[in-house]
């Protein structure tokens, strides 16, 4: 985990500021999308999934990608899945109203092979003992 310089603040609030407050005090910090997402109402799983959060249930898993990271989840630690697997996400405080599935990605990195013969016309000349 890397050392912070200073304490880390979202507009101008300490993340403990932010754990305290209500959802109505959040709704005008959250970007628009989070906003409109948290004003329309949560489902009923994101429901439960909050509550297993505030009952600090030790092990959660969650298909729910679209879920907001709210102040009370940082510091936790979450499996989200991404389509395979559960892959585990600590939240910081950076990841505040950011989304569940930013942190799992759903496709890996392409990672290429070298060339193989008949790949190019160079490869052709490759001595063959």
């Amino acid at each position: 985990m890397p050392r912070r310089r200073e304490e880390f603040t979202y507009r101008g609030y300490k993340i403990d500021e932010l754990k305290a407050m209500g959802i109505n005090d959040l709704l005008p910090l959250m970007p628009a999308r989070a906003r409109r997402k948290v004003m329309r109402g949560l489902s009923r799983g994101e429901e439960t999934l909050m509550s297993k959060i505030r009952d600090n249930d030790p092990k959660i898993r969650t298909h729910l990608r679209e879920m907001i990271v709210m102040p009370e989840m940082i510091g936790r630690t979450i499996e989200i899945y991404n389509g395979k697997e559960f892959v585990k996400v600590e939240f910081q405080p950076e990841s505040v109203f950011h989304y569940l599935g930013e942190f799992a990605l759903t496709r890996k990195k392409v990672t290429h092979g070298s060339a193989g013969i008949g790949a190019t016309r160079s490869s052709k000349y490759v001595p063959l003992k």
